[in-house]
């Protein structure tokens, strides 16, 4: 580097240092202004005394009040949740009573096997309500629901001895063969 450009280089810098000086100089009359225009804008109360025991007293004052704000805050907040707790045990012991019922229900069902004829509903369909009941109690139950249907076609005698298994002397006959009994 030669001499000029270093005469430069010191140049920028004295005069970068000066803008900083001034800089510094501006922001601490703004500050100091500033402080001079709160202090004068809001005077103390002059029934509080300003010692040091006075802030100590105005501190403890305000760390109770907020303590009793949140202990309060708590309490409500407390409350709700033992209310919400006690819906929620209801529900599940009434939930566990519903269960424990379908259980001793399902130990007493039982499928059984059979063959029972369902009768004719006057809408031409099979009822087999009725014949799921009827095999149900046949064999010491009180109610049940058919869970397998079969149909079958039965012919009388002379239609077999003609060679036939359909056609006229023959019907459709529907039976329950396994029903849930309770």
């Amino acid at each position: 580097m030669n001499s000029k450009q270093a005469m430069m280089h010191s140049c920028i810098a004295r005069n970068a240092a000066k803008a900083a000086l001034g800089a510094m100089v501006a922001g601490t009359l703004v500050l100091s202004s500033a402080l001079a225009v709160a202090q004068t804008a809001a005077p103390a109360p002059a029934s509080e005394p300003q010692g040091f025991f006075a802030k100590i007293g105005q501190w403890f004052k305000q760390s109770s009040e907020n303590f009793n704000a949140g202990m309060r805050d708590m309490r409500e907040h407390f409350g709700s949740f033992t209310q919400e707790a006690g819906i929620a045990a209801k529900t599940t012991v009434n939930n566990t009573k519903a269960a424990a019922d379908a259980m001793g229900r399902l130990s007493k069902t039982q499928v059984i096997y059979g063959h029972q004829g369902c009768k004719v509903a006057p809408n031409g369909a099979p009822d087999c309500v009725a014949a799921a009941n009827a095999l149900c109690k046949g064999k010491g139950f009180a109610s049940g629901t058919s869970v397998d249907m079969t149909t079958a076609e039965v012919c009388s005698a002379e239609v077999y001895l003609a060679g036939r298994n359909t056609g006229p002397g023959c019907h459709t006959e529907t039976f329950v063969s396994r029903a849930v009994c309770q």
